[in-house]
């Protein structure tokens, strides 16, 4: 497996190669340079996405009539965006690019014929410590064939441009020059149990516990919050559970063998049972105390518990923002004469 001008693969990347791979792309090469395991794959860089706006500019612009758009004009937002996400849906890929999927597909696995892949936007500007796009791009899971991963890669690119990052971007004022999409094409896991992590409190931000989340099936259900998952409290050095909360779990998200997922009734047996174990518990908090430690910040992490092998997988690691924000934040503001601030201590007197 050999890395191109338009393919990467994990383990010839890293977050040092963000422009080329984007957020989630880098974090999957990081996570595997630092030992930890990860689904194959690889990465369809930034180049390919060039290459293909390239082509649409030809026709008519893209970037300057977004960069044209007033940030609280909606009306207008909205309908550049269904414009623009036709286009992307309508033009054919560039045959060089087309060629490199393929091959890439065929390297990975008998062109994903036989086993699904997740097709996964990853946005320059995504996962970053001071701007996330996280859950503005799409993500297409158990995709089969190679025309169906040509075609969701189109799907990603064009997720660029939905309504929500379009408003993103043009309130903070981004430069369309500075932002693409690479897509990250991974084999999916056939997931017993999935979930997140974080490596710290999500709801204090208490750095000495980590909060695990999980239900059966597919991670999909739980971040797109249609199940209660169960949720663990685990203290980061000691390994005390000391919050254990199991839900009753009425639905799992599986694959279809035409590709796709569907959400399917979770056996009456296992809908009050726990998705993990104690031990897969203390499993998980060792492989997030490494990730932390890797990366030197606290980690907001999606796993998978694979059937067959019963291996934690990581699917993605990011870094927590909410929490980190707030520290960072200024606890007041420069005042124009310094001296104000004297004055207030005293409640203004002269």
């Amino acid at each position: 497996m050999c890395s191109s001008a338009l393919v990467g693969w994990f383990a010839d990347i890293g977050l040092a190669d963000r422009l080329e791979v984007g957020g989630k792309g880098g974090s999957l090469g990081e996570l595997m340079r630092a030992g930890i395991e990860v689904p194959a794959g690889f990465v369809l860089k930034t180049a390919a996405f060039e290459s293909f706006i390239a082509a649409l500019e030809r026709e008519s612009p893209v970037r300057a009539r977004v960069e044209s758009l007033e940030a609280g004009d909606l009306g207008a937002i909205t309908a550049l965006s269904a414009q623009l996400r036709a286009r992307f849906a309508a033009t054919p890929l560039p045959a060089d690019v087309a060629d490199a999927i393929a091959k890439a597909l065929e390297e990975l696995g008998n062109g994903a014929a036989q086993s699904g892949v997740a097709v996964r936007s990853s946005a320059t500007t995504e996962d970053a410590s001071d701007a996330s796009f996280a859950g503005l791009q799409d993500t297409y899971l158990w995709v089969k064939s190679v025309q169906q991963v040509q075609d969701r890669i189109r799907s990603c690119w064009g997720s660029l441009y939905s309504v929500e990052s379009v408003s993103y971007r043009r309130k903070r004022d981004f430069e369309e020059k500075n932002v693409a999409m690479a897509v990250v094409v991974q084999t999916m896991v056939d997931a017993r149990a999935a979930g997140v992590m974080f490596t710290r409190s999500p709801l204090t931000g208490d750095r000495s516990v980590m909060t695990i989340e999980g239900s059966w099936g597919l991670g999909s259900a739980v971040v797109g919050g249609e199940v209660t998952p169960d949720r663990w409290v685990v203290g980061k050095i000691t390994g005390e559970i000391s919050v254990r909360e199991i839900s009753t779990k009425l639905i799992h998200h599986a694959a279809i063998a035409a590709g796709g997922i569907e959400a399917l009734p979770v056996p009456e047996n296992l809908q009050t049972a726990a998705c993990m174990s104690d031990d897969e518990i203390q499993s998980l908090r060792t492989i997030g105390r490494k990730v932390e430690r890797h990366y030197g910040r606290s980690q907001d992490i999606e796993w998978a518990v694979d059937r067959g092998s019963e291996k934690i997988l990581l699917l993605q690691s990011r870094p927590e923002t909410v929490w980190s924000a707030k520290e960072s934040a200024p606890v007041g503001r420069a005042a124009a004469d310094p001296s104000l601030h004297v004055l207030s201590i005293f409640g203004g007197r002269r």
